[in-house]
């Protein structure tokens, strides 16, 4: 059998994931009866006592993998949201401790996202606060990277552990869904307590802002030192992974607006040629294109929801010559004119608000 020994050297160009994480699926398989051992490893390329160390990863494509045959195997196509919902704080990865042993949600939340490249390199996740709401999203680095059981048992695990560990009244105020509308769609709304929309541009988990300061009740501040020492340590052994592209995001997020937007400046400022920096990129799988249409994109999604700038002030913070370009690109991203996505934006709050406003007028 074609297994990886713990101390084999990780290809640096594959996005990974925590192996807690591929942990926590092979103990679903085991509890569900359907576990064959053999063809775990075979699917992830480890052996599986290589799972159990705390600083082993796996690459996101034997994960992803690994998912498809559980639904296979279980022939449960929502795997991933009953995956998702067993809480064993005992098999918890090393960020999972972090996260309870915080003083409050809020600090929790900022830990989750500063660690979140130790769950999984693949998947980039943000936050921001827009009103009285906290908004996560999770965007894969590639549509390739986008796994639906993964993303099912994401939400869960999020909202799951959170009762368990904080309050178990805590629900979300509203949930996108990147992947279509499954079979198995009404669960979410029975699982996240708030309405979910399917096929959209992001997953995006919404909740009330004032959960952010509620304590939480057990933890250990000598457990989250312990923990935090040894996730920092691990953080710091993958910094250089990809750090050459995150820094390339920064300086065309910084420069959208000005007409510097280009390989050639953005080549000086790090002083070395543009040919440098496309070799660069390349070697983390990506382009300079790709990454300024996904800055592009993930700034305009905010910029039209949030309804703070005008559409004509968006396109040229975004750097594009006029608005019609700019709506072009956003239809291009999101099947929608900016106008249209901004509307619906604001029709479900407004739906949302006249649905909670009716829920409190009942209880």
């Amino acid at each position: 059998m074609n297994t990886v020994t713990p101390d084999q050297p990780e290809n640096t160009t594959t996005p990974l994931v925590a192996a807690s994480s591929t942990l926590a699926l092979v103990h679903y398989l085991e509890r569900q009866g359907v576990l064959d051992p053999a063809r775990v490893e075979k699917i992830i390329g480890l052996g599986m006592p290589a799972l159990t160390d705390p600083d082993r990863r796996v690459p996101a494509d034997a994960h992803y993998r690994l998912w498809e045959y559980a639904e296979q195997v279980t022939g449960d196509p929502g795997v991933g949201l009953h995956a998702g919902q067993v809480v064993d704080p005992e098999r918890m990865g090393l960020v999972g401790h972090v996260f309870f042993n915080c003083d409050t949600l809020g600090e929790a939340v900022t830990q989750y996202v500063r660690l979140h490249r130790l769950i999984n390199e693949s998947v980039i996740l943000s936050f921001e606060q827009i009103g009285e709401q906290a908004i996560l999203a999770w965007q894969p680095d590639s549509p390739d990277h986008y796994c639906r059981q993964d993303m099912d048992r994401t939400l869960a695990t999020a909202l799951s552990r959170t009762r368990h560990f904080i309050h178990p009244t805590i629900r979300a105020e509203w949930a996108e869904i990147a992947h279509p509308r499954p079979t198995y769609a009404e669960e979410y709304e029975k699982l996240l307590g708030g309405p979910v929309r399917f096929g959209c541009n992001t997953t995006r988990l919404a909740f009330p802002s004032r959960h952010l300061s509620h304590p939480i009740p057990r933890r250990n501040p000598y457990v989250y030192s312990a923990v935090l020492k040894q996730v920092n340590s691990v953080l710091a052994r993958l910094q250089p992974r990809r750090a050459f592209s995150r820094k390339i995001r920064r300086l065309i997020s910084m420069q959208l607006s000005t007409d510097r937007i280009d390989a050639d400046s953005l080549a000086k400022q790090c002083h070395m040629s543009r040919q440098t920096l496309y070799r660069k990129l390349k070697k983390e799988g990506l382009s300079f294109h790709d990454l300024v249409e996904q800055v592009r994109k993930d700034k305009a999604l905010r910029y039209v929801a949030a309804d703070q700038y005008a559409l004509g002030e968006i396109a040229f913070l975004l750097g594009f010559s006029e608005l019609s370009a700019f709506s072009r690109a956003f239809k291009r991203w999101t099947g929608t004119a900016p106008a249209q996505y901004r509307d619906r934006h604001f029709a479900r709050e407004g739906d949302d608000s006249r649905t909670s406003h009716a829920t409190e007028g009942k209880s």
